[in-house]
């Protein structure tokens, strides 16, 4: 097992005390947005091994097989397949969604090839692999996730109609034109793109819209006394923290949700998305690629977007707990590359066994814990981290006696189960 020193994003949107108050450190005074956890090239976490600090990727390709076991080997190549962050949203984070594998292949293949240097702000792919992913309410977390019927937005942009109406405005041209194409009889998923690419490329008549539509709807929570539903007030706050940004009146086709702690939803290729306020715990494939369409100040490539995105109307993925005999609450998407765990130990309580499939990766966010391997152990506080090579294997976790009374708390992430 190795101690884990782990690597702070620290953009703009992010908070500056939620990971700290979770792990119990010393806030950095700035934004801490993300906690990465993992060994992903861009942003490893550094392993403490016999020898001194190692970054974690490099000490996984030097022992590939002791480290990811021969069936994630043979699944995934040399490589963790799965990456884990904590994510803190002050405000939002763009809108965004990630490719399939087989695109991002094709893609960063394309890019390599033209020389794009993958430090560069315009280029769209950071690497090869897709980024399915799923994400633990650890607050009360409110985020956009995926296109909702086209019958119910057409009602949020009539209600915007309204708004402007009972001002004494001019109905925007380009507002009726979303209208009538919601309003259409295209298939659903035709009708969406149309009206998504209409506000993404609508330039200056987006931009007056915005301009039209956000003092009229604040103007009509003021007059009715009542807030505005959550979806029209997602525009008026998105308008404050992006002015003018085409991605604020986007947010009226997606899905508006609030997830409570403890709850998650996934988030797979394709599926357009964006984070808006919370703490939460990020699990996905090892990858970074991430194509934004707005709510961002970074590289936008509406094409690529476009070719992208899966337009279809669903509902929010929600992903459900499942508790298992021994103790374990496991959340597992439809994905190979991942499966979250919790385990909540109570002082004197049985040692519980974790869930591996290939490597772990362990988190201490509550008392502390003593991990149990054949090879070792190793006692983890709160806010500490841990690598478990594969090879070792079973890991039990028991509770310390340093957790001085206290409920204990660890996270893992391992890979789904094989042949499952």
């Amino acid at each position: 097992m190795f101690a884990l020193t782990n690597p702070i994003r620290d953009y703009p949107w992010g908070s500056r005390t939620a990971i700290a108050a979770l792990l119990g450190t010393e806030p950095s005074g700035g934004p801490e947005a993300e906690l990465w956890m993992g060994a992903h090239g861009n942003l490893p976490s550094i392993a403490n091994t016999p020898e001194g600090p190692a970054a974690l990727d490099a000490l996984i390709a030097e022992h590939p097989q002791s480290m990811l076991g021969q069936e994630a080997l043979d699944a995934f190549g040399a490589q963790l397949p799965f990456l884990a962050k904590l994510l803190a949203a002050d405000t939002a984070l763009s809108l965004q969604v990630h490719p399939t594998r087989e695109r991002a292949r094709e893609r960063y293949a394309a890019e390599e090839e033209a020389g794009i240097p993958r430090d560069a702000p315009h280029r769209s792919y950071k690497d090869a692999n897709h980024k399915p992913e799923m994400l633990f309410a650890l607050t009360n977390f409110e985020a956009l996730c995926g296109f909702r019927p086209s019958a119910e937005a057409a009602d949020l942009f009539r209600a915007v109609a309204a708004a402007i109406a009972a001002t004494g405005g001019r109905i925007p041209e380009l507002l009726q034109q979303v209208e009538m194409m919601l309003n259409s009889r295209m298939a659903e998923p035709a009708v969406v793109r149309r009206v998504f690419e209409t506000l993404l490329q609508g330039g200056a008549e987006t931009t007056a819209l915005l301009e039209a539509a956000t003092p009229a709807l604040t103007a009509a929570a003021a007059a009715s006394g009542t807030m505005l539903p959550p979806a029209l007030a997602t525009v008026v706050e998105l308008a404050k923290q992006y002015p003018g940004d085409p991605g604020v009146l986007t947010s009226l086709l997606l899905n508006r949700v609030s997830l409570v702690p403890g709850e998650a939803m996934y988030l797979p290729d394709g599926n357009i998305h964006a984070y808006l306020d919370g703490l939460g715990l990020e699990v996905m494939a090892c990858s970074d690629n991430v194509l934004r369409g707005g709510l961002t100040g970074k590289h936008v490539d509406v094409p690529e977007l476009l070719e992208t995105v899966d337009f279809a109307p669903a509902a929010v993925p929600m992903v459900h707990t499942r508790v298992t005999s021994l103790g374990q609450h496991l959340w597992e998407p439809p994905v190979t590359e991942f499966t979250l765990q919790r385990v909540e130990l109570t002082p004197g309580s049985a040692p519980v066994p974790l869930v591996q499939n290939g490597p772990l990766l362990v988190l201490a966010v509550s008392g502390a814990v003593l991990l149990d391997s054949p090879r070792g152990d190793m006692a983890l506080v709160r806010g500490a981290s841990v690598f478990v090579p594969a090879a070792e294997n079973p890991v039990m976790v028991h509770p310390h006696v340093d957790a001085a009374g206290e409920t204990s708390v660890v996270f893992a992430v391992t890979c789904a189960a094989f042949g499952a």
